[in-house]
């Protein structure tokens, strides 16, 4: 999988924007952090590809203004999307972030799909689809409509489904 990342073939490798970062992670850290996370990292880490970490964020500066822009100044944004992906605000909020900077700059973005059917992530439907309305309770519905905007467009693009791998002892093969 990490080596179908190429960040030569990103539209974006050939303008003269430098970039902090090459990927950022975008993950339900319970649910992959310290299983298919750590292993993708390690990997990156291996091909020396320059990945976002929120362990990084200085103390004191507030995360989610961190994470913006971690957003904006990576090449790639890798999206992780597990049952539990939209449980999180913050998960859903760097989604539309990712969307916009998809739209906006062309940043190229993979979604990889951890123990989720993609239709459920594009219809918000099965147990995906219940932790998203549970998510929704109590929220706007312009909030509401911009995360099913990218959680819809985000998903049908060419990605991973995690599920058709082969897996030996917490390594995707």
């Amino acid at each position: 999988f990490v080596s179908s990342i190429s960040l030569s073939s990103s539209p974006m490798a050939s303008s003269s924007r430098s970039w902090r970062y090459d990927v950022f992670p975008s993950f339900r850290g319970e649910d992959v952090r310290k299983s298919f996370l750590s292993y993708l990292l390690k990997e990156f880490d291996r091909k020396s590809i320059t990945t976002f970490a929120d362990h990084g964020i200085m103390r004191s500066h507030p995360i989610s203004q961190e994470l913006l822009f971690a957003i904006r100044e990576s090449r790639i944004s890798v999206v992780v999307f597990s049952k539990n992906y939209a449980s999180s605000t913050w998960c859903l909020n760097e989604l539309v972030e990712i969307h916009n900077c998809y739209m906006e700059f062309g940043q190229l973005v993979v979604p990889v799909f951890y123990d989720v059917d993609p239709s459920d992530v594009r219809k918000q439907t099965g147990d995906f689809g219940k932790t998203f309305i549970e998510t929704c309770r109590n929220k706007t519905d312009d909030e509401i409509q911009r995360w099913i905007r990218a959680l819809v467009e985000v998903a049908n693009l060419a990605g991973e489904d995690l599920r058709n791998w082969y897996v030996v002892s917490d390594s995707v093969i």
